[in-house]
């Protein structure tokens, strides 16, 4: 009878001891932290708040940077084969993957039909639109879809318009791989506004008033 005794009171203490592990919350994992060594770029790739990065130019990136393409670096190699991208390769943890930025001289069968010459060959257009290009390119803290007309001017001025994250489209203007302007008006107050570039290795970052973009060489000129 004793045993049995103390086999009832342990009981309820296994069981007060199992309940209360129960209620322990999970700690909430860490937000993936991309190393600086790759010069990630934005807050998200493809689009603002996406697990993925743009990478720029580094020691640990200049390998498989491409003037055609966009490097981009995930968390997860799930998260980089969704770009249908090329993967590179993984460095600290991040895969990188190499996305195309469009072939500009596909397509032709006749020389000097739609445009301007890339080297020994037309410069096509992007079926369905009037661009010779297209790319994705930071614009202050997001992503901004951008095109490109090259020979666009009798100057030979080449137009890259920028699609805002409000719908609105901001054309900016360039002689060889220098930008030189952009379109205003009185309505948006961008009359008024400064425009000034700096330079970044290939890319060209500028400001005009409150917006900033960052344009390669290999969207402006072809690769």
């Amino acid at each position: 009878m004793r045993n049995v005794a103390r086999l009832s009171l342990a009981a309820p203490v296994f069981l007060l001891a199992a309940c209360g592990s129960g209620t322990e919350a999970e700690p909430a994992a860490p937000e993936f932290a991309f190393p600086a060594s790759l010069s990630p770029m934005g807050d998200g790739y493809p689009a603002a708040g996406d697990p993925c990065r743009r990478l720029g130019e580094s020691a640990a990136t200049v390998n498989y940077l491409d003037d055609s393409a966009m490097l981009v670096g995930c968390p997860t190699e799930a998260d980089a084969e969704a770009l249908d991208g090329n993967i590179a390769a993984t460095i600290d943890g991040v895969t990188l993957v190499s996305i195309p930025m469009g072939d500009a001289n596909a397509g032709m069968e006749a020389m000097g039909e739609n445009g301007p010459m890339v080297g020994e060959m037309p410069d096509a257009l992007v079926p369905g639109t009037d661009y010779h290009a297209t790319a994705i390119i930071s614009c202050g803290e997001n992503d901004c879809n951008a095109g490109v007309i090259r020979g666009w001017g009798e100057d030979g001025t080449t137009l890259v318009e920028v699609t805002k994250p409000d719908g609105r489209k901001r054309a900016i203007f360039f002689r060889g791989t220098t930008p030189y302007g952009a379109d205003s008006a009185q309505a948006d107050g961008s009359a008024g506004w400064d425009f000034k570039v700096d330079r970044n290795i290939d890319e060209s970052i500028i400001t005009f008033g409150p917006e900033s973009y960052v344009i390669p060489d290999a969207l402006v000129v072809g690769g």
